[in-house]
């Protein structure tokens, strides 16, 4: 395991300071204020604290209200909405500065057998004919070089290895607005399923926007092209997976408008389970003169 990968384990494993309430420090990001992802893993963290350890999630529901402030630590608190004999429910209020900057509600279920069918697995190359996303961005002399390291450092945690060029790879010509990305923790992770329900969690905030991006010729943060952030994050997770070992994001954008983008994607193991569901809105403005 990379000391990145430890760091992040341990931003995730929160204090609990009263019966439902956990506090949570943050780590440096590309921009200044709270990674999505990280405040999504946390919440997620701190609603599986109150679970019973045979229910896992199977859903969760999210909303970014405010821009949260890295320097601060972030109180979550618990409501046990529900327990029921299959389901437990949890909703979770992140805090800082007296002021809500997120909530999410999440369900859990004990596992069972039902019907069961997908969607397949689409086409994308072996995860290890690809570069690095590390080698991939020192690879283009157009982005400023310490915002590269910045964004190198941010996800030091993850191997993440893009299937094409991302948006701030090659822009100005607009592109299908359909990205994938190979990813998987760099190192080896304990067994604990929730541990790769939430860095599934924590990644699935990194690129799900890019396809909104390819679609209008867009660099996004490293070009300047575009302001934005998450609005609002759900996931389902069908089958088990492991965060730990290749897991292919497949993304496209449907819609954008009003200042809003859409995102979905759907997450595959290698061997072609269909792990995850994902949709996100994000608002993206481009600037004056833009």
């Amino acid at each position: 395991m990379n000391q990145a990968l430890q760091d992040l384990l341990d931003l995730l494993d929160l204090e609990q300071i009263e019966e439902d309430i956990f506090r949570g420090t943050s780590r440096s990001a590309v921009v200044p204020r709270v990674f999505g992802g990280q405040v999504a893993a946390q919440a997620l963290v701190a609603a599986g604290r109150t679970a019973a350890a045979d229910r896992l999630p199977h859903s969760l529901h999210a909303y970014f209200l405010r821009m949260g402030d890295p320097g601060a630590p972030i109180v979550y608190t618990v409501d046990r909405m529900n327990d029921g004999r299959s389901f437990t429910a949890r909703r979770v209020v992140a805090v800082q500065h007296g002021k809500p900057i997120f909530a999410l509600s999440a369900s859990f279920q004990r596992p069972e057998e039902g019907l069961d069918h997908q969607t397949p697995i689409p086409p994308a190359p072996d995860p290890a004919t690809l570069p690095t996303s590390e080698d991939r961005l020192r690879g283009y002399p157009h982005l400023d070089p310490e915002t590269v390291e910045r964004f190198i450092e941010a996800r030091a945690a993850v191997d993440l290895r893009y299937v094409d060029d991302p948006p701030f790879g090659r822009y100005g010509e607009p592109r299908a607005p359909h990205s994938q990305v190979w990813f998987r923790a760099n190192g080896k992770l304990a067994d604990d399923p929730l541990l790769h329900v939430v860095l599934a969690t924590y990644v699935s905030d990194m690129t799900l926007l890019d396809s909104v991006l390819l679609a209008h010729g867009r660099g996004g943060w490293a070009v300047g092209d575009v302001v934005g952030a998450s609005l609002d994050h759900a996931m389902w997770f069908h089958r088990p997976f492991r965060a730990d070992e290749w897991l292919l994001y497949d993304q496209h954008s449907p819609t954008a408008h009003g200042g809003r983008g859409l995102g979905q994607a759907r997450i595959y193991t290698q061997d072609g389970r269909l792990a995850i569901s994902v949709i996100q809105e994000g608002v993206l403005r481009v600037p004056r003169g833009g």
